[in-house]
């Protein structure tokens, strides 16, 4: 859209995690140096953690691209999986089929395609992005997965990168074990007010074809008040400066017009919207950058007059707002795991119909080798001549005597009713 306009080969805030923009603030040097480190060292596990849009998947994104062909990555992105889909999602990657097979079987199989990994010299690096996402019962699969190993060295070794959150799940009684075999650990802070106005300008001169752009110290420290050091929020304050720059035909982007970029923002969701007190500190300070000489209102600070009502109103809104997203967030969860559980069923329909239809075949083929069994037998018994036809049997006179003398004797008795 404004590419041209400012002469530029790209988007320089895209927020998709491009590792050639990456800029190089101190937390992400050492971040990136305790990643290479925990591989180099072929460490058990390595945590790394940070917060929404602190560019985590970007330093993922530069350290992938810095290993060579001896290193075997297998790296999963979606997370909302159970143990069970989480070891099939580790075999597809590394090339085997599950088809199906028993969970004993898969490890094995998982088990051997590591061995000829490391026989052949490489090294099996599992890469897990919003790790915040797995359950205790996945943590607790990948800390067994962990134990596959040879006298010397672990044949996987794994990194698990996601929000705070993930910290407080590692903290639980429950994953003392998993916890104990984390080796190195780190946590992505916010920048700073001059890292941000480096980070800025570094991705300006990343994307210029000229003469970069470049924005002064007092837009980059609204900015950075604004978005407070992340690096995603960064992105999107300073692209739509650069679209509300080039829609109204201007070549500078100014603090002024912050002002704007940040009401527009705000009025579309995608900025959460300051308070009525936040407000007034900003346009004091952006005046202040401007040149303007401005007196800073001392009133007298009472529990009436310490807030005004206009921000009472101001900071309520943005309470129900922030309600809001919480529950929207709630019902989006809620909505995926409902998704997941009706995927489940349907899986277990589609196993409970093919172990069916496997018993069915099962009783026809016992039956078919039993009518053969039983065919095969009767062809094995010797056979008896006989002769044909059979004789008769003989019928002894006394028996016909003695039945024809019981019949009378009962005409007799039932006439005279004398008993013989």
């Amino acid at each position: 859209m404004y590419e041209s306009y400012f002469q530029l080969r790209e988007r320089p805030f895209a927020l998709s995690p491009d590792p050639d923009y990456l800029y190089p603030s101190r937390v992400h040097r050492e971040a990136l140096a305790y990643l290479r480190y925990g591989i180099e060292s072929q460490a058990g596990f390595v945590v790394i953690t940070g917060e929404i849009g602190s560019g985590k998947t970007t330093l993922l994104q530069a350290l992938l691209r810095g290993l060579d062909a001896q290193t075997t990555v297998v790296r999963l992105m979606n997370t909302l999986l159970e143990p069970r889909e989480l070891l099939e999602a580790i075999a597809i990657d590394l090339g085997i089929v599950p088809s199906g097979t028993s969970k004993p079987a898969l490890l094995r199989d998982l088990s051997f395609r590591l061995v000829e990994e490391r026989a052949a010299g490489r090294i099996v690096l599992l890469v897990i992005d919003e790790a915040q996402n797995l359950g205790l019962p996945a943590l607790e699969e990948i800390r067994m997965l962990s134990n596959l190993e040879t006298e010397k060295s672990k044949l996987i070794q794994t990194i698990l990168v996601g929000q705070p959150d993930l910290r407080q799940q590692l903290d639980l009684p429950r994953l003392e074990q998993l916890r104990q075999r984390i080796t190195v650990s780190y946590h992505l802070d916010a920048l700073d007010q001059d890292e941000t106005e480096a980070y800025i300008n570094h991705r300006l001169r990343r994307a210029a074809l000229g003469t970069p752009m470049q924005l002064g110290r007092d837009v980059t420290d609204r900015v950075h008040e604004r978005a407070k050091g992340v690096p995603r929020i960064i992105n999107v304050i300073c692209d739509a400066a650069l679209v509300y720059a080039y829609a109204e035909d201007r070549r500078s982007v100014d603090a002024a017009m912050l002002t704007d970029v940040f009401q527009e923002l705000e009025a579309t969701g995608v900025l959460k919207p300051l308070s009525a007190l936040q407000a007034v500190t900003s346009a004091y300070v952006a005046q202040g950058a401007n040149g303007n000489h401005v007196e800073p209102v001392r009133q007298p600070v009472t529990a009436e007059s310490s807030i005004s009502p206009a921000a009472e109103v101001s900071i309520e809104h943005g309470a129900a707002l922030d309600r809001s997203r919480e529950i929207a967030e709630q019902q989006s969860m809620l909505r995926l795991r409902e998704d997941q559980i009706a995927r489940r069923e349907r899986q277990l329909g589609e196993q409970q119909r093919v172990l069916a239809e496997e018993y069915r075949l099962f009783r026809s083929r016992q039956s078919r080798e039993l009518a053969r069994g039983a065919a095969e037998q009767a062809r094995q018994r010797p056979f008896h001549a006989t002769t044909w036809p059979p004789a008769p049997v003989a019928v002894s006179d006394s028996w016909e005597e003695s039945e024809r003398r019981t019949f009378w004797d009962r005409v007799k008795q039932a006439i005279t009713g004398v008993r013989s």
